[in-house]
């Protein structure tokens, strides 16, 4: 992969990391399974962030271009 494509990359991933501080999951987990009886739960998970994190890696991708 080019380095200049990875740069670009870089930056915009550190964009939408500053943008949007995290994303959520739903998973169905099964509660209960006795015969033809089934009942699952959804359970939401939510994978969080810093925006720290996306302005190191834009300050990191401009100080390795320098």
């Amino acid at each position: 992969m080019n380095t200049k494509t990875l740069g670009i990359i870089l930056i915009i991933i550190g964009i939408l990391m500053i943008a949007y501080t995290g994303f959520n999951y739903v998973t169905s987990e099964k509660v209960v399974d006795i015969g033809p009886l089934e009942i699952n739960a959804d359970k939401n998970h939510f994978v969080h962030w810093s925006p720290y994190v996306g302005a190191i890696l834009l300050a990191g991708v401009c100080f390795l271009r320098s």
